[in-house]
């Protein structure tokens, strides 16, 4: 039995996670500036606070699940949206520390998101232990990391979870499937940059191993095992959807329409292995793009 602090819960991983939680019968506590839409999304077993000061200081916390981070992939990136970016994952980070560094007993294991954004760019095979390229993207992973390895100096068991593109009903699969669905689709760029992506009923495993496994700790690749370029990746999502992919998104008019945001996620990949996840005998359920878009799609 566990009682879980859940941040960015209400958020599409987030109340996945939540729902699979609540069946395996864990206690769960939400962290929300929004309660009342978090309750609509969220199961109705999950205690919703929107401070920190609301969680009882006699209630034990187990683990915390720290999701929460403002969408990367919304808008453009402004100054005042990167300090928003950093506000919500290393600044929420700090807090939670704070809150837990005055409490007598700290939680056992924390789960930190984390991003592939972390390695920067390369097509080059990237497992936990690989160098990262610099940029912002690198920047502010690296940022958040930094804020959750404090919990390290009050016993907690700590893990970074570097997620990858997450695919399933909300997130990037669905902004996807509008174009293609209308004949439009087609590869971004020259399509080579590598797709490092995993499927949510993997992603939500993944989180559920990360606590139950008290061997794992520090950076934990959440990604599937194979990788695909994008050119692979948009054939295979017009072959599920029986769909032309004929129409490219040519590098130029990315970098005009979503500026730094656009070359980072759009142009830019990561090949991500999950090492640590495969010596830790994690199965995964779905392995390939294929069985994924299978799944959700087909």
């Amino acid at each position: 039995m566990q009682t879980v602090l859940v941040t960015g819960g209400s958020g599409f991983i987030g109340r996945h996670f939540c729902h699979a939680a609540t069946l395996l019968g864990w206690e769960l506590i939400v962290l929300s500036r929004n309660p009342v839409a978090a309750k609509m999304v969220l199961p109705g077993a999950a205690q919703i606070v929107s401070n920190l000061a609301q969680i009882s200081s006699d209630l034990a916390i187990d683990s915390i699940v720290n999701l929460a981070g403002e969408p990367l992939a919304e808008h453009r990136w402004t100054g005042h949206r990167k300090k928003q970016f950093y506000a919500s994952r290393s600044g929420l980070t700090d807090s939670l520390y704070d809150f837990f560094c005055g409490r007598q007993s700290p939680p056992a294991t924390l789960i930190s998101g984390s991003a592939i954004g972390y390695y920067g760019s390369g097509s080059d095979p990237r497992h936990e232990g690989s160098a990262a390229a610099d940029g912002f993207s690198h920047q502010l992973c690296d940022s958040w990391e930094k804020s959750a390895r404090q919990f390290e100096s009050l016993g907690t068991r700590v893990c970074m979870v570097r997620t990858g593109i997450v695919l399933g009903g909300q997130g990037a699969l669905a902004k996807m499937l509008l174009p293609f669905n209308l004949g439009l689709g087609g590869r971004i760029g020259d399509g080579r940059q590598i797709m490092s992506w995993v499927h949510i009923t993997d992603m939500v495993n993944i989180l559920l191993h990360c606590i139950t496994d008290a061997e794992l700790s520090g950076p934990i690749n959440a990604t599937a095992p194979n990788p695909v370029d994008n050119k692979t990746f948009v054939q295979a999502l017009g072959k599920i959807l029986h769909r032309p992919t004929l129409i490219p998104m040519p590098g130029l008019m990315v970098k005009l329409l979503f500026g730094e945001m656009g070359v980072e996620l759009l142009l830019q990949g990561q090949c991500v292995i999950p090492k640590k996840l495969q010596q830790s005998g994690f199965e995964f359920k779905y392995p390939t793009l294929p069985q994924a878009l299978e799944d959700l799609l087909g």
